[in-house]
């Protein structure tokens, strides 16, 4: 049962990433499929409980099918983050390490943001896209104006690019690929947490 889950999940991921994502990477070819150890965190029932934003595509369908038996993140715990992120900030993987499949090639996640929640200005080495699949955010990057962005648009992060989310009204989720360096976490930039 878990497995179809995954393989669900899987399936409707590569189906979206093939129609949105081609010139970021390829769908990996070099799947490898892990056991994982389900972890909730208190975002994973805000998740389950946006009726609206899951049922609003496919993959965040699969993504919401997907989320009691996910390793939900904690990254940042243990920071200077603060509780009202920890506790509404959620994130779990789908390709890379604490998912249901390893790949060599790219790391595949889902993003959920509730309203009014910021996630501070942060970098890392690995290329990022945000592929938005229901909801809307405000996302700045380094050397670029702000931008909202809804349904179906995409904010690409350059390695090491300085970048920050903003959610308003609305919550977010969002299909989030990584290549490159996978194993470096994200680190705060400098002037995040002032």
């Amino acid at each position: 049962m878990t497995r179809a889950v995954w393989e669900n999940l899987l399936d409707a991921a590569r189906e979206t990433h093939r129609a949105a994502l081609p010139w970021f990477c390829t769908f990996p070819d070099d799947l490898r499929e892990t056991t994982l150890t389900p972890h909730r965190i208190g975002a994973a029932d805000l998740f389950e409980a946006d009726i609206d934003l899951t049922n609003a595509h496919p993959l965040a369908r699969q993504f919401c099918a997907a989320s009691p038996y996910a390793q939900w993140r904690e990254t940042y715990k243990g920071s200077a983050i603060g509780d009202d992120f920890l506790n509404r900030f959620g994130c779990f993987c789908l390709i890379g390490s604490g998912g249901a499949y390893l790949s060599d090639q790219m790391g595949a996640y889902v993003v959920y943001m509730p309203p009014d929640l910021p996630y501070p200005w942060h970098h890392h080495p690995a290329e990022e896209a945000y592929l938005i699949l229901a909801g809307s955010a405000e996302f700045h990057r380094e050397g670029h104006a702000p931008e909202t962005l809804s349904a179906g648009e995409i904010s690409h992060h350059t390695p090491g690019q300085p970048h920050a989310t903003m959610t308003a009204d609305s919550s977010l989720i969002a299909y989030v690929v990584w290549k490159g360096d996978q194993a470096t976490k994200p680190i705060w930039t400098k002037e995040a947490l002032r």
